[in-house]
């Protein structure tokens, strides 16, 4: 049995040379049209174990393109991101097995990378700042675009990176997630069970595994990886960092290619997908936050290279670099998925980092067994991950949507800010289920990320104060974020680094604040060695000014502007609870009040139908419980991290209270009363923007000439609507007389022909005094007789009466009787309840 291109074999062997490789290029083309999906994975598989790397060459961009789909979004590819295993499994699994990194593409990387071959990846295609800095002719502080970029020759367009194909290949992989964000889904996808997210995490436990080394690629060359291509000397780059040299230089670059160490090649691979992740999912900010990050002698460095260059040409280079800069805004919009892969990354760095084990206690030991993995645990996140985290998470707390899908973001800083639960020792719970202490051997990565703590708490707090609180997804929410801020011992540590970076008598010199951005080489959050720098302080205030630079004005977590915003969002809480219980309690007394006489349509009914709730009445009862317990426990957390005693939430409750009605519902918005009704105030319009009150939204003008409903026969509302409007007219004199009179009959009539709820409710709403004065004249109103439900149940009461030998006339007479004494006992009752009123 031949092989797939087994016919490029039989001409080999017939010509004495090998094929033109792009015999074997179009005939891939053409499999890609013609032959199922798992018959062209198993003929690439056999391709890739029987071609020769210079055959390979030829067809890799095409391959890695029609894998992982276009640069600019317009080819899918394999759209990983929709597949799944629950709809299409066998498609699913070819490809996760050809795409695994012990897979065929795998493989087929390798065999190119012991070649030495290199691939073109236009900067165009880079996120924002990086591919602006790279125009600007300033090298990224990252070492993954080192001696990478390569101008365009005469009469070429654009500039481009030059990549070995692992990189290459990774670096289509990430992008793909960020260039098809915009690709509308055919149909619901779970995210982490799509291809794309199962594959994120197999390449993150086979390059950064928890135990273990990573496993050395499947090749039979011993050679190691050769260092990328230098770029041309032509045109130089200011480089914006000052970072110490990365591992990738440190153990690979300068050595050898033939005598690379296994064990560096292991930290080149480790770091290069750990960069390319970090660069493509985290590297996306405004203009203000690119020039922010820059310190002042990049900034300096920036200016001397821009006036050279003026002074070379003239100025125009220049001048058109400096307009780039500053009309460069990159419009970037993460989804939900995006932010669920970077969680995935989170987690997974923090496990990695945390699987570091303990050191030996003699200091000469370390230095001679001291493993390149093992450096890289210590500083994978201070130096790699927490700037662009912190900026991405600052550009999602500022610009993502007011609703439920923030839950993300909200999971993913959360996840960043416990590193402990990602520890080899997992906390054990009490019997009592109490949360554990934070241990203080955490109190170095608290202080070295106090801001994603504490500003980027204030900045939940304000998007918590925007939102409806009532919703079960919104008081989740703020549940979760007070349940982690509440865990013991961490607000006193959070307090500590406060404290820290507010001391006085250190000053950070402006020239070296961006050193500080992570620890020295060797040395991380993890580290019992004695640090480099030895001033907690001034690491701390390193941290905060690298971040925000110096001219921050930082706003303390525990201080008083913060404690007032918390203030303000326990009120909100207990708003939001007594609205939460106004809610249930009248869905209860609605479902209590179907009683048979209204069934039967018999008593006062109201076809407004005017109560407007919000999805509590979809979700049920067991929901408003749910939501009434997440705000009860975050008030609760909130008093224990701020130290909230009993009397000031009183008192803030009873200024609550004082704003409540007798019945326990909402009052009115502020408004005045005028001839023409009810006019907002400005207070008023503030009231029902923020959603702090509202008025009932609902149907008030005259009952008889709403709209004909589904249950109504058409007809009859026509016949009984001209037959009430004759009788109001003929009798309208009288009908009033009866109805001013005092005593029962008065009551009586007024019970029958006023609508009470009516004139009470057209009192709180802007209606025109007109209209009031139409709906407080006495009436006879026969609408409720056109109902098929009470044309049904009269008729059911009459075959039920006939059972019993009762004639259509005598059961009439009953029914009659029957309702008299029931109106009469109403008539009672309401009097009972309201004497005040005439």
């Amino acid at each position: 049995m031949t092989t797939p291109f087994g016919r490029y074999r039989n001409a080999e062997a017939a010509s004495a040379h090998l094929p033109p490789p792009s015999y074997l290029l179009a005939g891939l083309k053409a499999d890609c049209l013609n032959k199922p999906f798992a018959q062209r994975c198993h003929d690439l598989a056999t391709v890739i174990e029987e071609f020769p790397a210079k055959e390979l060459h030829a067809i890799f961009p095409w391959l890695v393109e029609n894998i992982f789909g276009s640069l600019d979004g317009i080819i899918l590819g394999w759209n990983l991101r929709c597949l799944q295993g629950r709809t299409n499994p066998t498609e699913y699994n070819i490809a996760l097995d050809f795409l695994d990194p012990g897979g065929p593409m795998m493989k087929l990387v390798y065999k190119l990378q012991a070649e030495e071959y290199r691939y073109d990846f236009p900067v165009s295609y880079l996120p924002g700042p990086v591919k602006v800095s790279i125009q600007e002719r300033i090298l990224p502080e990252c070492s993954l675009y080192h001696n990478k970029v390569q101008f365009p020759s005469s009469g070429g367009l654009g500039l481009n990176l030059v990549l070995n194909p692992f990189e290459y290949c990774m670096f289509h992989f990430a992008i793909s997630l960020i260039t098809q964000r915009n690709i509308p889904m055919t149909c619901h996808v779970s995210t982490s069970n799509s291809a794309y997210f199962v594959l994120v995490d197999r390449y993150l436990k086979w390059f950064l595994p928890i135990e273990g080394s990573v496993l050395p690629p499947p090749s039979s060359d011993p050679g190691g990886v050769p260092s990328p291509a230098p770029r041309s000397p032509a045109m130089p780059f200011t480089s914006y960092g000052m970072h110490p040299t990365s591992l990738l230089k440190r153990h690979v670059a300068h050595q050898p290619s033939v005598n690379a160490d296994p064990a560096s090649q292991e930290i080149w691979r480790s770091e290069t997908l750990l960069q390319i992740f970090v660069e493509m999912w985290l590297h996306h900010y405004s203009l203000d936050m690119y020039q922010k990050m820059q310190s002042p002698h990049i900034k300096l460095e920036v200016l001397h290279y821009r006036l050279s260059m003026s002074s070379i040409h003239h100025s125009s280079p220049a001048q058109s670099s400096y307009q780039a800069l500053h009309t460069y805004q990159e419009l970037f919009k993460p989804t939900e998925e995006h932010v669920l892969v970077i969680r995935l990354l989170v987690k997974h760095l923090h496990a990695f980092s945390n699987s570091l084990k303990p050191e030996p206690v003699s200091p000469s030991a370390h230095s001679h067994t001291a493993s390149p993995l093992a450096e890289f645990k210590r500083i994978v996140i201070p130096r790699f991950v927490q700037q662009k985290l912190y900026v991405f998470l600052q550009h999602c707390f500022g610009h993502w949507p007011l609703d439920a899908s923030f839950r993300a973001v909200l999971e993913m800083w959360l996840s960043y800010l416990q590193p402990w639960r990602y520890a080899p020792e997992k906390p054990l719970l009490s019997a009592e289920s109490q949360p554990r202490s934070v241990s203080e051997k955490w109190a170095p990565f608290i202080q070295e990320n106090l801001l994603m703590y504490t500003k980027l708490f204030v900045g939940f707090l304000n998007r918590a104060l925007r939102t409806d609180l009532v919703s079960p997804k919104n008081a989740l929410m703020v549940f979760r974020v007070a349940k982690v801020f509440a865990q013991p011992n961490l607000a006193e540590m959070i307090q500590k680094g406060e404290q820290l970076f507010l001391e006085t008598e250190l000053v950070v010199p402006p020239r070296q604040h961006r050193l500080f951005v992570s620890p020295p080489f060797g040395g991380s959050f993890l580290s019992s060695r004695t640090p480099a720098i030895t001033d907690v302080s001034f690491k701390v205030k390193s941290h905060v000014y690298s971040l925000e630079g110096q001219d921050f004005q930082y706003k303390q977590m525990f201080g008083p502007e913060v404690r007032n915003l918390v203030l303000r969002l326990a009120q909100l809480i207990g708003q939001a609870q007594q609205t939460a219980k106004s809610i249930s309690d009248h869905s209860t007394e609605a479902t209590a009040s179907q009683s048979f006489l209204s069934w039967l349509r018999f008593g006062p009914s109201d076809l407004n139908g005017s109560y407007t709730g919000n999805d509590l009445d979809e979700i049920g009862q067991d929901s408003i419980k749910k939501t009434d317990e997440y705000l009860e426990k975050a008030l609760e957390y909130l008093c224990q991290i701020f130290r909230l005693n009993e009397a000031q939430l009183s008192q803030l409750m009873l200024n609550w209270g004082a704003a409540q009605d007798e019945n326990g519902k909402k009052q009115l918005p502020d408004c005045i009363e005028s001839e023409d009704g009810l006019i907002l105030t400005p207070l008023g319009r503030y009231q029902i923007i923020n959603g702090l009150r509202r008025f009932p939204v609902e149907y008030q003008g005259d009952p008889e000439l709403q709209p004909i409903r589904s249950y109504e026969n058409t007809a009859l509302v026509r016949l009984l609507f001209q037959l009430s409007s004759t009788i109001n007219r003929r009798f309208a004199g009288s009908m009033e007389t009866l109805c001013t009179k005092e005593g029962f009959l008065g009551s009586f009539c007024r019970y029958h022909l006023c609508n009470p709820s009516l004139v009470d409710k057209a009192r709180h709403s802007p209606l025109s005094k007109q209209n009031l004065g139409q709906i407080r004249q006495p009436r006879v109103s026969l609408r409720f007789l056109a109902s098929y439900r009470t044309l049904l149940s009269l008729l059911l009461m009459y075959f039920i009466a006939s059972w019993f030998c009762i004639g259509p006339v005598t059961c009439t007479f009953l029914l009659f009787i029957g309702y008299l004494f029931y109106a009469v006992l109403m008539t009672f009752f309401s009097e009972k309840r309201k004497p005040h009123q005439s």
